[in-house]
């Protein structure tokens, strides 16, 4: 029998109320459940159909290129606003990508079995940096006679320790590793900052960049699709005449309308600056292949995902740069 015996009388309109409001709660709460477990499903579906895509564009691509598309547009920007905001700022970000390519280089030699130190590498590429915006080529070519003397001095001290002693030959390969890394990264690296240093240079180094952009894209896209016949398959495999057709014809096309729009030059200036950076792009790609067959390695670094490293992404502007430069003094 229960403890509080039934008077008979109806329950009160407040408890009602309350149970009422007890069960719309509940199955408020059980709608919402099962809302957020079809959510839930919805994206692990939707997720993994995007991961098979990546997986698939990344083996037909050889590359990760939504990463590899954020680092790009994150590097473009960092370049863009300090060209065009902020002229000094751009030696921040050039020193920043001379030091990092010096690293690089000088780490992949020490791979292959050169003996490049790396600290004097880096200090002597950040150096070169100011010395070429405030003091234009010649100071470029002043640091760079003094950064290689540098370097084969701090090797040649280092051979008073026992673990760094060579016989002569290795030491002279060394001395010509060190010289190299400051000849390919800093000295090539820097035009882009004698450039832009110059009266309205800032645009002629952007619109070098946007051309070495267009020569890669444009290789990699029509490569990608309708590349059949190989360029050079002992040193790049993947390279492809039609590729090369391809960002031959974007290439110009981009070089003409920068030339116009932004250099202020005639059209035909932009067959000009666009063929010839097409040549110097195609072979610093080209070079930086070799040089990573040689050593042995797919890619320089894995600091940039999507792209390896610094110098596989800036190979084609180290002397596209030169001649960015080269152009400027004749036409402007």
């Amino acid at each position: 029998m229960s403890d509080a015996p039934d008077d008979g009388r109806p329950e009160a309109p407040g408890s009602a109320r309350k149970t009422t409001l007890g069960s719309r709660r509940a199955e408020f709460d059980a709608r919402a459940q099962a809302a957020r477990q079809d959510l839930e499903t919805q994206f692990r579906a939707r997720k993994a159909q995007m991961d098979e895509r990546n997986a698939a564009l990344t083996a037909r691509t050889g590359r990760n290129l939504p990463a590899a598309i954020a680092v790009g547009v994150g590097l473009g920007a960092a370049v863009v606003l300090s060209l065009v905001f902020v002229k000094a700022l751009f030696m921040v970000v050039a020193a920043a990508l001379i030091a990092s390519l010096c690293f690089e280089l000088a780490s992949a030699l020490r791979f292959a079995g050169r003996d490049v130190p790396r600290l004097p590498s880096v200090l002597i590429g950040l150096a070169m940096v100011p010395a070429a915006f405030y003091l234009g080529a010649r100071g470029q070519w002043l640091a760079l006679v003094v950064g290689v003397l540098l370097v084969s001095a701090w090797r040649l001290v280092e051979t008073l320790r026992p673990s760094h002693r060579a016989s002569a030959g290795e030491l002279v390969r060394d001395l010509g590793a060190g010289a190299f890394v400051q000849i390919y990264c800093s000295f090539l690296g820097t035009f882009m900052v004698v450039l832009a240093a110059e009266p309205g240079g800032q645009w002629w180094t952007l619109a070098g960049l946007i051309v070495v952009i267009a020569v890669d894209t444009g290789a990699y896209a029509t490569g990608l699709n309708f590349g059949k016949h190989p360029m050079a398959p002992r040193i790049s495999p993947k390279k492809t005449w039609e590729g090369f057709g391809g960002s031959v014809v974007i290439s110009l096309v981009v070089a003409v309308l920068l030339s116009v729009f932004m250099l202020g030059q005639p059209w035909w200036f932009g067959l000009v600056f666009g063929g010839l950076i097409i040549v110097t792009a195609t072979i610093g790609d080209l070079a930086e292949s070799l040089m990573k067959r040689d050593l042995g390695i797919k890619d320089i670094s894995t600091w940039l995902p999507g792209h390896g490293g610094f110098l596989d992404r800036l190979d084609s502007t180290l002397p596209s740069a030169a001649v960015a430069y080269a152009l400027y003094l004749v036409f402007a």
